[in-house]
């Protein structure tokens, strides 16, 4: 009987021309299928960003054509994504504001920050950072999406309803939504997002094959655009796209004349850190899904797309990132290798250069509800019962980060929420030397390499761990990692592990965890935190 590795290796799809070769129709199909998804998702987030809506295309052209040949996934889309919006909007108004009412005033000077941004991103994957992705508590990661998702909720109901998108802090907008919705709504654009969210809404239950074959977002363009064309666009608010892509509204250079202020650097940051932790997660998340179980290089992945976010803000686009949901749509249209991501790409080029004026009959209400709508699903009750359902300190971490995100900004509500996790953990008995290194020792008897795990394994010292694991297992016909010795693993360790476990046996490679039924899980959930039964929870 074949192993899980030669089936395996007998079927995954050939790379570089010969893939393309082998797998021309599913890629073109998968293609196409992403680029009608992909196409009012990208203008839509520049909007919200603050930008001008060619911005969003420029990504996403750039990642399909340019990255997806040096992307170290297999059917991953790269282009922009929804969990930037708020770091870039904040750049914007940062330095010299956001939205066309302000000129783009702040646009320049953020695109300038993408640059420097992309290539710090660029140098995390030539230092080998992919690794990075392992480090940070899932509950707080997850909480910093959903925050995410909130702010791009409380930003997007103003344009979905037509309203005046009002300054200031989030919370201090988020007061403004009730009055907004009752005296400030433009009752034509309320009709079309009203239409947008029905058809997202009820889209993934209906039956048709018809239906189901042209993507949500598609119907929702079938639908609003005649809508929008009866109402009239002078009573909408509509995409504007450059008249002339080389002209003064088109391809836009990044300025640095902001490098001196902090609000540069921060932004910097922002885009560094948020990208790559949002492209790593993105990436393993569809190895997951691949039918393949293909592993992807996440080091080799940081380098594209750190290069493609320079790359594209060097002539006026957004960061870039692998962006999980048009990749999974991909999956789910067939796609077999990174030619869908190019083609991806090539159909947005296309439309950009002969469909513009089609481009401009799309109103900003549908934009904005179809953000709002995705923010919905970063920060849906599901998320939070999720949460629930792994620990309760999970949920805790969750919502300390959520609320830290919104009060602060995304950096430091993520640093809040870390910091939450190492004050509950020092509660629970840590000592300060365990922090960053894993307690262990190390067995080697015939062919077999058994690690005795000790004390406290958690999210901050998984990865000195996850080095002696990896040191010279393909000598060993077995890696055996025993925890009668463990007094507590988290949840983001015991899915590490899991993952750790899958990728190896894709590469014949056999681990196994044992005595972990001496340890009590704090739920029912199979991959939640454990403590030793006698310790006093």
């Amino acid at each position: 009987m074949e192993t899980d590795q030669e089936i395996n290796q007998n079927k995954n799809p050939k790379k570089g021309f010969a893939g393309l070769k082998e797998n021309f129709k599913q890629d073109l199909i998968a293609g196409f299928s992403v680029s009608l998804i992909a196409l009012p998702l990208c203008l839509g987030i520049a909007i919200a960003s603050g930008v001008p809506p060619l911005a969003g295309l420029i990504t996403a052209i750039i990642g399909g054509i340019v990255c997806s040949r040096i992307s170290g996934t297999f059917v991953t889309i790269s282009g922009p994504a929804a969990g930037l919006i708020v770091i870039t909007l904040g750049a914007a108004e940062a330095m010299g504001g956001a939205g066309a009412a302000t000129g783009y005033g702040g646009y320049p000077h953020a695109l300038g920050a993408i640059l420097i941004g992309g290539l710090i991103m660029t140098l995390f994957g030539f230092l080998k950072a992919g690794k990075i992705g392992d480090f940070f508590p899932l509950a707080a990661v997850h909480g910093m999406l959903a925050s995410i998702g909130i702010i791009i909720i409380i930003k997007q109901i103003f344009p979905a309803i037509g309203a005046t998108s009002p300054k200031g802090e989030i919370l201090e907008v988020a007061l403004k939504v009730p009055n907004a919705l009752i005296s400030d709504s433009n009752y034509y654009a309320l009709s079309i997002s009203l239409v947008t969210l029905v058809i997202l809404i009820i889209h993934p239950y209906l039956k048709s094959k018809i239906i189901k074959a042209i993507p949500a977002p598609m119907w929702v363009l079938i639908f609003t655009i005649p809508m929008a064309a009866t109402i009239g666009a002078d009573r909408l608010n509509m995409v504007e796209m450059p008249k002339d892509l080389f002209g003064e509204d088109g391809f836009q250079l990044p300025s640095f004349s902001k490098v001196g202020e902090s609000a540069f650097w921060i932004a910097v940051t922002g885009f560094a850190l948020v990208s790559a932790i949002e492209t790593l997660l993105s990436a393993k998340a569809i190895d997951s899904l691949d039918p393949f179980k293909r592993t992807s290089n996440l080091n080799k992945d940081l380098i594209a797309m750190g290069t493609g976010s320079s790359l594209a803000s060097a002539i006026g686009g957004l960061p870039m990132i692998s962006e999980i949901v048009r990749s999974s749509a991909n999956i789910s249209n067939g796609a077999k290798t990174q030619w869908s991501n190019f083609f991806h790409g090539t159909f947005l080029l296309i439309y950009l250069l002969v469909g513009a004026f089609i481009i401009e009959m799309i109103p900003i209400a549908t934009l904005s509800a179809m953000l709002v709508f995705t923010g919905f699903r970063l920060a849906s009750p599901k998320e939070f019962k999720k949460m629930y359902q792994i620990g309760l300190m999970e949920l805790e971490i969750f919502i300390v980060t959520i609320i830290a995100v919104l009060a602060t900004d995304l950096i430091v509500g993520i640093a809040i929420g870390i910091a939450f996790k190492y004050v509950v953990l020092l509660f629970k008995g840590v000592k300060l030397k365990e922090l960053f290194r894993s307690k262990y020792k190390v067995e080697i008897q015939d062919n077999t390499k058994t690690i005795y795990l000790e004390g406290f394994q958690f999210f901050s010292n998984y990865l000195s761990l996850k080095n002696k694991m990896d040191n010279k297992i393909d000598h060993y016909d077995e890696l055996i990692l025993d925890f009668s010795g463990v007094n507590y693993v988290d949840h983001t360790v015991m899915e590490h592990l899991e993952d750790y476990a899958r990728i190896q046996k894709l590469k014949n490679n056999h681990v196994f965890i044992t005595n972990i039924e001496s340890l009590n899980p704090v739920s029912k959930h199979p991959l939640s935190a454990r403590y030793k039964k006698y310790q006093d929870d």
